[in-house]
């Protein structure tokens, strides 16, 4: 009997946004992008480390409980409880991983797009495998949060046309080297995803999913 090889999918850890869970974040990605890519990713989803704090009132379709990574100030210029949500990642990554690579949205994309920076310098992060790539839906550079840029690590980032952080995202997006961009035409959301978009999408999978590593810190448990 013939033997067929079967290409593994890169494993994601994928980060929702501020005031939603992983299970909104999920369904989120389940309307805006075609199945056929959703399919080439082992996307693992996780809850933030804690309840929101403040109510919000945008929510006519999920249900709570809802969830935040970090609390900041209005500006963003300052951050609290960074380093509890680093800490609560990482152990996560270690339960459920290893991963290939990093999905965030908004809060989530802000988190992830640190993590490259963390792992290089080995401030945190370090008992987890090297991540080979971030994709970033609407994560924007604000103060309080260290990149360490420039940062090597590819990356492939949405940025919405009508989104008020637009230009943060824009900065976050320079603060890595040789990033892929897509802008759509939305404002901060999940972008759906045409024929043309979702090709770049996959172009930057077929592209990462060749990048070899040496495996550091622990393995899957």
């Amino acid at each position: 009997m013939e033997k067929y090889q079967y290409e593994k999918k890169p494993r994601v850890l994928c980060l929702h946004g501020h005031a939603t869970s992983a299970n909104i974040f999920k369904k989120e990605l389940e309307l805006g992008w075609p199945q056929y890519l959703l399919d080439k990713l082992d996307l693992v989803f996780l809850d933030a480390p804690f309840l929101l704090q403040d109510k919000v009132d945008v929510h006519d379709i999920f249900y709570p409980p809802y969830y935040e990574w970090f609390q900041s100030t209005e500006d963003f210029k300052e951050i609290y409880n960074f380093e509890e949500c680093i800490q609560y990642v990482e152990a996560n990554m270690e339960k459920y991983g290893p991963f290939d690579g990093v999905l965030g949205f908004s809060q989530g994309a802000v988190i992830a797009a640190s993590m490259p920076g963390m792992q290089r310098d080995r401030v945190a992060l370090t008992k987890v495998p090297k991540i080979k790539f971030v994709m970033l839906i609407a994560g924007g550079k604000f103060g309080g949060i260290e990149l360490g840029c420039p940062i090597e690590c590819p990356s492939l980032h949405f940025i919405g046309e009508k989104d008020p952080h637009l230009l943060h995202e824009e900065e976050l997006a320079g603060c890595f080297v040789n990033p892929v961009v897509i802008h759509y035409p939305e404002g901060h959301k999940v972008p759906n995803l045409d024929a043309e978009r979702t090709e770049i999408v996959i172009e930057f999978i077929n592209k990462v999913k060749k990048i070899k590593m040496p495996l550091q810190g622990n393995s899957r448990l």
